[in-house]
């Protein structure tokens, strides 16, 4: 099966000049793919009545359990300002329950309140359901997986070198 394309796709390899184009982007393909994705996951989460970003929070809480909101936002990569809102709207569906840490006053935990954990068993579709919308098989999202864990870990190691080099 053919691939769509966007418009404005190069059908032949790039010249010097053409290095500028945003179809030779790496940025663009990964953002415009994001975007789809997105666009797909409205779809299958609103029979759960979810976000995607929300979703995501309840992927980390159904893996590793109750969680500081801090440990939440480093598996997800988000700060606190960003997951706070999250939290307050999974809060105010019946999702999940912060509370004050009885270890530590200045923290909160996130915990998956009863609907939160039988929300689990509905979701346990949606992972099926991506893979299908990509018409790439397990091991092709395998392997596009393990390059964008490379591809992050190379960039995250960049930025630090950068950041190692302003000091």
């Amino acid at each position: 099966m053919a691939r769509k394309s966007y418009p404005g796709h190069m059908t032949t390899p790039p010249t010097a000049t053409d290095w500028l184009r945003l179809d030779q982007q790496i940025c663009f393909s990964l953002n415009a793919a994001s975007r789809a994705f997105g666009s797909v996951y409205r779809v299958i989460l609103k029979d759960l009545g979810i976000t995607y970003p929300q979703y995501l929070v309840m992927l980390v809480l159904w893996e590793h359990g109750d969680l500081p909101v801090k440990k939440l936002g480093e598996h997800l990569r988000l700060d606190s300002g960003t997951l706070s809102p999250l939290l307050k709207r999974l809060e105010t569906a019946g999702l999940v329950r912060r509370e004050r840490s009885a270890r530590d006053e200045r923290s909160v935990d996130v915990r998956l309140t009863e609907q939160g954990v039988a929300l689990r068993e509905r979701a346990v579709q949606v992972p099926r359901r991506i893979a299908s919308a990509t018409s790439f098989d397990m091991d092709e999202i395998r392997d596009l997986r393990a390059r964008l864990d490379q591809l992050t870990s190379s960039l995250d190691a960049a930025v630090h070198a950068e950041l190692s080099e302003e000091v």
